[in-house]
């Protein structure tokens, strides 16, 4: 090992107070990582609440247009079978 391997990179609380340091540096940054870590916990769950809604919306919205979809093709079952056809006439001919 060499003059600047044979220092840890990674010093402990100890090796800190040895330096001159102090045990007070050590304890800013712990806060410092506390304070960024309730700050991004609060930010996690503002995201999580517009989200949330921003889901019922989408879900309810799906639930509306199925519905009126399956009332279409109830009322017309060719015109739902030409359509169904077509798309996938399409579809297979963009796709070769």
């Amino acid at each position: 090992m060499n003059a600047e391997t044979a220092t840890t990179p990674f010093p402990t609380s100890a090796e800190q107070g040895q330096s001159g340091t102090g045990a007070n540096g050590l304890n800013g940054d712990v806060n410092r990582v506390r304070k960024v870590a309730q700050t991004l916990h609060e930010a996690v769950d503002t995201l999580e609440q517009k989200i949330g809604k921003s889901s019922d919306k989408v879900m309810s919205l799906q639930q509306e247009y199925g519905d009126m979809a399956r009332e279409q093709v109830r009322a017309n079952p060719l015109a739902a079978l030409g359509v169904a056809f077509a798309a996938g006439y399409v579809i297979a001919k963009i796709l070769r």
